[in-house]
């Protein structure tokens, strides 16, 4: 049998590269992580401005949370809330 030139990397040379793939990741992953932190700061600071400024911050943190809802699922959500407090006695009838 006629031997082939396919070069079969060593198990040593395999585990180096799945070494350096993983190491990789998880640079990648903390370098993200940094970012994450740098942005969650900065979203504090503005919040912290709104406050300075009179705002409620409260009142706009749920207002961000329903600018990223579908119409149709903060109808739903509103819909359900309503029945809720009605069923409590929250509502006037």
């Amino acid at each position: 049998m006629p031997a082939t030139a396919e070069a079969k990397p060593t198990p040593a040379a395999a585990t180096r590269f799945a070494k350096d793939q993983l190491c990789s990741i998880v640079e990648r992953v903390e370098k993200l992580e940094e970012e994450k932190k740098a942005i969650a700061d900065d979203i504090r600071d503005v919040f912290g401005e709104a406050k300075v400024n009179g705002f409620d911050v409260r009142a706009l943190r749920a207002i961000v949370r329903l600018r990223k809802m579908e119409a149709s699922e903060r109808e739903e959500q509103d819909a359900i809330l309503e029945t809720y407090m009605h069923a409590l006695g929250m509502l006037k009838n």
